[in-house]
């Protein structure tokens, strides 16, 4: 009896790759993929860079709400009925990204378990992300959340050493993203140097000692709000 052949898909083959409905986009420092407001019809996934996600108010007030890195996707929204786009994206430095028309998309998932797959990890990792990022804000003061926020830049593990930020990420970025001022930020920046949890100049270099500072609640880092 014959065996059923397996399938030979390659998630990451396929969004490495030009094809029907499907385009691999360079994008410049600052350059804007799409800007709020804009059609929503396709879904984008980062293979090299990063991507700065920000949202401007009515009173015209922009806040930065998240940054993408490689291997994630953005702009999937418009796959749950969302016309246009509710947040701007804007490349933090030169990144290459694989943009997927909406109809492709739907297709793909359709047709293929282990893109579904993989889409769906993504999905539940980002829910498990803003969950996290909405405790917080709500149980945090800002320099514990800066410290999280800065191992989450370095994609720091458990059993990590020095991890630098390869982006470029001002104050001002890290300020609207803790929901604080950049005079905060700064202050605790300086702090964290004295302390060793991190090498600044001008690129931040994040060490052990902050992770640990983190996960064993250490006085050295305190609530002050």
């Amino acid at each position: 009896m014959l065996k059923a052949a397996k399938s030979s898909f390659d998630p990451k083959l396929f969004l490495a790759k030009v094809g029907e409905g499907k385009a691999i986009l360079k994008f410049d420092k600052n350059q804007v993929v799409f800007s709020q407001g804009d059609a929503a019809d396709t879904v984008f996934y980062i293979q090299k860079g990063r991507i700065k996600v920000l949202v401007v108010s009515e009173q015209g007030k922009e806040a930065v709400v998240g940054i993408m890195e490689p291997g994630q996707f953005f702009g999937e929204g418009c796959l749950n009925g969302h016309p246009l786009r509710i947040s701007t994206t804007v490349a933090m430095e030169q990144c290459l990204v694989t943009s997927i028309a909406k109809s492709a998309m739907l297709a793909i998932l359709k047709g293929e378990p282990k893109f579904s797959e993989l889409f769906m990890e993504y999905l539940l990792s980002r829910n498990s992300r803003i969950e996290e990022d909405l405790i917080d804000q709500l149980f945090n003061s800002s320099e514990k959340r800066l410290a999280r926020l800065l191992l989450l830049l370095a994609n720091f593990g458990k059993d990590g050493a020095t991890q630098p930020i390869t982006a470029q990420v001002s104050q001002e970025t890290l300020a609207e993203m803790i929901g604080t001022t950049r005079s905060r930020v700064s202050f605790f920046m300086n702090k964290f140097r004295k302390l060793g949890f991190i090498t600044y100049n001008g690129k931040i270099e994040v060490h052990s000692s902050l992770l640990n500072a983190v996960l064993y609640d250490k006085p050295e880092i305190v609530r002050d709000d």
